[in-house]
Formats: C-alpha cells, sequence, structure tokens
C-alpha cells in the first residue's frame, strides 16, 4: 500500500516544473490528483492546456489525474476547482498551493500592474484555494463530527525570508504565504487539518528568467535513480511525507528543501530587548542604548 492511498490531492501550477513534481510524487504514493494549471506564460500571459502534460505522465506510470485550468486567483473557479475533486474522486484531503509568476524589475522600473499580479497570482491564488478547502472540510467535519485530517501545503521561497534584489512584488508574497501559513494552521487545527509551507529550489521556468540560471528541467525527464541538486522533484517527498497521516503532528511550519538539505526555518523570533522600567523611552538616549544593548556596536564598559 503506498502512504497516500485513498487520498485526494488538487496541486496548482502543476503543469511544469515544482507543481508537476509534486503532483508526480503525490501520484505515486497512491493518491488521486486534480493537476492545476493555467497553462500561461511565467509572466501570466496567456492560456492553455499544460495540466494535460502532467496528467498524461502520472497516467502512463499508472496513477490516477484529471486535468483543471482554473486561474487560482479566481473565487469561483477556485470553488468549481474544488467541486471537480469531490465529484471526480469523492473529496478532498491535499491541498499544494503551488502556482506562481514572476515579473521582475528593481522598484523603479516595476509598473504597479506588474505588483498587482504577481500578489494576485502568489497571495490571493494561494488564500483562495485555502477558503474553499477549509469550507469543504468544516462541512465535512461538522457532519462526521470527527477530525478530517486534511492538509495544505503551500510554496514559499528563499526570496521572501531573506529578500531578493528586483523582487519587490514576488518576495513579499512569499512572505505573506508564510504568515498566512502561520495563521492559518491555528484557525484549521481543531478540525484536524495541517497547514505547512515548504520553500523548494530548482531549474525551473521562473528560475530561468534569472540572470546565470540553469537551463530548465522538467522532473519526468530525471531518471528516479539519478540525483540532480537541481530537479524541480527535490522537495516533492517532503511534500507528500507531511501529506500524509504521518504528519499529523506536524502544522503551522516553514520548511525549505534545497538540494540535498531540509532546513526547519525560525523565522521571526525575540532577539535581544531593552527595557524602560515603566519609563517612558527619551529618543535623545536611545541611540547609546540601542547600539550598547541591542545592536552590539558599542561596548558598555564594566557594569555594576
Amino acid at each position: 500500500m503506498g502512504m497516500l492511498d485513498g487520498k485526494v490531492a488538487i496541486v496548482t501550477g502543476a503543469g511544469h516544473g515544482i507543481g508537476r513534481g509534486h503532483a508526480m510524487e503525490l501520484a505515486k504514493h497512491g493518491a488521486k490528483v486534480v493537476i492545476n494549471d493555467v497553462g500561461g506564460s511565467v509572466s501570466g500571459e496567456g492560456a492553455g492546456r499544460d495540466a494535460d502534460l502532467t496528467v498524461d505522465i502520472i497516467k502512463s506510470r499508472g496513477g490516477e489525474a484529471v486535468s483543471n485550468y482554473a486561474d487560482v486567483s479566481d473565487y469561483d473557479a477556485v470553488g468549481e476547482m474544488v467541486a471537480q475533486a469531490v465529484d471526480t474522486f469523492g473529496g478532498l484531503d491535499i491541498l499544494v498551493n503551488n502556482a506562481g509568476i514572476v515579473r521582475d524589475a528593481s522598484i523603479f522600473n516595476m509598473p504597479v500592474e506588474d505588483f498587482d499580479a504577481v500578489i494576485k497570482v502568489h497571495l490571493r491564488g494561494t488564500w483562495i484555494p485555502c477558503k474553499h478547502a477549509a469550507l469543504h472540510w468544516r462541512s465535512v467535519n461538522k457532519e462526521t463530527g470527527a477530525p478530517v485530517g486534511g492538509r495544505i501545503i503551500n510554496t514559499i521561497s528563499g526570496a521572501g525570508l531573506t529578500g531578493n534584489f528586483g523582487q519587490t512584488n514576488y518576495a513579499p508574497a512569499k512572505a505573506a504565504i508564510a504568515s498566512l501559513t502561520q495563521t492559518l494552521s491555528l484557525e484549521l487545527y481543531k478540525m484536524g487539518v495541517t497547514v505547512n509551507a515548504v520553500g523548494p529550489a530548482a531549474a525551473t521556468r521562473i528560475t530561468a528568467t534569472m540572470p546565470g540560471a540553469p537551463a530548465v528541467v522538467e522532473p519526468d525527464e530525471i531518471p528516479e535513480d539519478e540525483w540532480n541538486r537541481m530537479d524541480p522533484a527535490v522537495s516533492s517527498p517532503l511534500v507528500a511525507w507531511l501529506a500524509s497521516d504521518e504528519a499529523d503532528h506536524v502544522t503551522g511550519q516553514i520548511i525549505r528543501a534545497v538540494a540535498e538539505n531540509i532546513i526547519l526555518m525560525k523565522g521571526w523570533a525575540d532577539g535581544p530587548t531593552i527595557n524602560n522600567k515603566g519609563n517612558r523611552w527619551d529618543a535623545t538616549k536611545l541611540g547609546t542604548q540601542m547600539a550598547t544593548d541591542v545592536f552590539f556596536t558599542r561596548a558598555p564598559g564594566l557594569r555594576y
């Protein structure tokens, strides 16, 4: 038996690259998969039937999959996508939000339309599928009175965690998805739904837009017994595990999967702290206090 036998999954942005790798991995372990992809370019223009390519690969390997061409930022279309999963395969257990576009430029040259487009696909296009999945699971939970065992795995990026020149649209969208992940993990926990985020790194159509990037490779082009650190499916085993029953104790976590490394990201945490002992801060004295006890750029001298 596969670790995901009997599970039904939706993977957005699964026509190529990382999304295709995730869908293939979920199907490999027994999940039935709805392959979503609008079929546009990496910058979000146009539409096509790229989802069919991944469906054909999964079927050729003995798995079950169907295509969906919804725009993930379209509320009604995504509702129909969730209904398609339920109607076709009998339910929904796993949602992997992976769809995304890039329109890179420095802030001096970035049109506001490019900022809006990237935020719309990444952030709105993650929130809307999460909302429809959450509504479905709440209905099931109310009907059965039992935990639903749902899984949401969102996609973040190192750019969103550390910043990246020329991506004042993409980086904050990915950072927001990390925050969305943590908040949803709190809201959906009582229904038995876990929400985590994975940050992959691979040679994809999106990374190919960056200077000096490696050539694009598709996950189905790499033999299973061959190691390629830029394989779009490098993070897919982690996604499959997070989607399984075995990971029911893991939620609200941000995890990077880069080449041979899996890294738990600690996120924002309290650092050095100063306390005013109940008094109002004095702006004229803060420079010394911050330098000495927060930034450690000034020696404190002897203290008794």
